[in-house]
């Protein structure tokens, strides 16, 4: 797990020694995500520099140093993240004549695209954002793995074309135009994330998930997709839960072993949740593996899971540790906030990162349940939608005008409703209405089943756009790699071919996982509602937000002045006083502490900067 940055100098603009102390400067703002290295290379051409940080997981000796080239010299890579079925990959590239120097993935990784190109990256169980130039043509390759899990930010401007893991990295780039639209930020209080290619600056773009870009000699990008969840129908005969359990356990069991490969200390997190649990389960039980397992808990507060990680960590074996804490909220997420690679409002990036810090004391790579939701059907907004249009069926009279996009796309999933943000901003962006438009006409008029359109949603959107990016930003602030075994590509397509009835039945959300999962643990556990991982309503009431909100936005040093209006602020949190949301007034507490710790400014006017966006055009789907 590391950090990586790079830049293309176009025309030869800068000198040698100045690419490279650009380069340094950029791994230099990210050495939270690599403390135990770093290294800077540029091309004996004077026209492509990269830099590296990194966190030592997989040969912890110099024969992991990056950025990485090998003997012929055609290729450099600069990667970031876990090439977990690197042992079986490298069998096939020493059977095919490859010599491999050290004990490193990343190695593995370089010569695997050498020999196969793009067609790597559907057959690899990976988490990764990398660079590979080619010396020989002056191309580079940048590509991000299938859900998102690792970021991959670019930009082009002054002569440069520029990429890195966080967004900081790219600010102390010479002419670097941090200028911040209102589009972006309508997008940031609707989803509670800047969504889509658009990050927080006008100027900058991400990589999608499950996509990579070539950058061609003269400077032309085009953006290509390797993967994109979708489910399919099944086309062989009908099968039975527990026939599906079967296979999947064994796919999980694969997943799980690879993602234990690790030279430094490693452990999992435990929350009493289905998907966690699981992931311990097979690791203990089925693998054998004497593991450490790691939670939270919140002093004096009964939805605190803490005694079901505990009362599960008994039933499975763990060495299980747990920590109870009182945090002060407010003063964390000021401090959040504010090393936020860029604004997330999820409330459990304050949980995520105490769980983080807690477990860096002991391990450096913890494994997660991250995306068992999105891929198998889990969260109760499914739920709620989909006993909607059961109920429209049998009363269509009663159930009229009622729409599932609309209704998906409303406070189930967005934290602004589109009346929110206008009465906030004045108005709705139109790059903003059109995405929201877009979003719910995909649910409305999709001939697939409800769930399946629910579940490819939240996979392409808000996985990657909140979830994600939350544990990777937190936990990487912390130094500690995470894993999510039910991420891997094997998993996903197992997913992909569900039947609606396999996800979801009887008020029942992840029918196959829960299958699995009683076969470690009692059934009447798993039938519990379920419950977010997230701060106990209780620290962060409105006699204690609102007040601090308030004092943050509208005093003279508020930054969010700079693009709305205080009276507009200041009416907004007057609403608030008779129809209180925590979740809307934590987004302007973190977007306002976000702002006074980074640079920006309002966009008035198109940027004039020869920016690289990537268009619908420009990705193939």
């Amino acid at each position: 797990m590391c950090g990586i940055a790079g830049l293309v100098n176009f025309g030869g603009r800068f000198s040698r020694e100045e690419l490279a102390n650009i380069a340094e400067a950029m791994a230099n703002t990210m050495i939270h995500r690599g403390p135990d290295d770093g290294g800077v290379w540029v091309d004996d051409t004077n026209f492509c520099a990269f830099s590296h940080r990194r966190l030592s997981i997989i040969d912890t000796s110099s024969g992991g140093h990056q950025p990485m080239q090998p003997p012929d010299g055609r290729h450099s890579i600069c990667f970031n993240g876990e090439l977990y079925s690197f042992l079986e990959l490298k069998e096939d590239l020493e059977a095919r004549g490859y010599r491999f120097r050290t004990r490193s993935d990343t190695e593995v990784l370089l010569y695997g695209l050498c020999e196969y190109g793009t067609a790597l990256l559907s057959r690899i169980d990976a988490m990764y954002a990398f660079a590979l130039f080619d010396h020989d043509n002056q191309s580079m390759l940048l590509a991000r793995d299938p859900f998102g899990e690792k970021p991959l930010y670019y930009w082009q401007g002054n002569g440069l074309f520029a990429f890195a893991s966080e967004l900081q990295a790219l600010t102390v780039l010479p002419g670097f135009d941090a200028a911040i639209d209102l589009e972006s930020i309508a997008g940031y209080l609707s989803f509670q994330y800047v969504p889509g290619t658009r990050t927080i600056y006008r100027d900058v773009r991400r990589l999608p998930p499950g996509c990579y870009l070539r950058l061609s000699a003269d400077g032309h990008a085009t953006v290509c997709r390797h993967f994109a969840f979708e489910a399919e129908p099944y086309q062989g005969k009908n099968r039975s839960i527990d026939e599906l359990a079967d296979e999947l356990e064994e796919i999980l069991v694969r997943s799980v072993r690879r993602k234990l490969i690790s030279d430094v200390p490693l452990g999992a997190f435990l929350s009493g949740g289905v998907d966690s649990t699981l992931v311990a389960a097979i690791a203990t039980k089925r693998l054998n593996r004497n593991l450490m397992t790691f939670s939270i808990g919140f002093a004096d507060t009964p939805e605190s899971e803490h005694e079901d990680a505990r009362a599960m960590a008994r039933h499975l074996g763990t060495d299980h540790r747990d920590r109870i804490i009182s945090p002060d909220m407010l003063a964390l997420g000021e401090h959040v906030g504010a090393v936020l690679d860029e604004p997330n409002g999820d409330t459990s990036c304050l949980p995520t990162f105490l769980l983080t810090q807690f477990a860096r004391e002991h391990v450096t790579v913890a494994l997660s349940g991250d995306g068992g939701d999105e891929l198998f059907g889990g969260y109760g907004r499914y739920f709620s939608t989909l006993e909607d249009a059961a109920r429209l069926e049998r009363d269509p009279a009663g159930m009229a005008g009622w729409d599932p996009g609309d209704a998906y796309y409303s406070y189930r999933i967005l934290v602004y409703a589109d009346s929110d943000v206008t009465r906030l901003l004045g108005r709705m962006p139109p790059e903003n209405a059109s995405l929201l438009r877009h979003l719910r006409s995909t649910i409305s008029r999709s001939g697939k089943p409800l769930i399946h359109r629910l579940r490819e949603l939240d996979a392409a959107h808000y996985m990657p756009g909140a979830v994600l990016p939350k544990v990777d930003r937190m936990s990487m602030q912390n130094s500690l790699e995470v894993r999510a075994p039910l991420l891997g590509l094997e998993v996903a397509r197992f997913a992909s071919g569900l039947r609606p009835e396999e996800c979801y039945a009887a008020g029942q959300g992840k029918r196959v996982l829960k299958q699995i999962a009683a076969r470690y643990v009692p059934r009447e556990w798993l039938e519990r509602p379920k419950r977010g991982f997230g701060l106990p309503m209780a620290l962060w009431g409105k006699d204690q937000l609102l007040p601090r909100t308030r004092a943050l936005t509208l005093d003279a040093g508020s930054r969010l002045q700079d693009w709305i209006p205080v009276e507009r602020i200041a009416a907004f949190l007057d609403h608030q006083e008779q129809s209180y949301s925590a979740y809307q007034l934590w987004l302007l507490f973190i977007l306002e502490s976000w702002l006074r710790a980074r640079p920006g400014y309002p966009a008035q006017a198109p940027g004039t900067a020869a920016s690289v966006r990537p268009q619908a055009s420009m990705v193939l789907q």
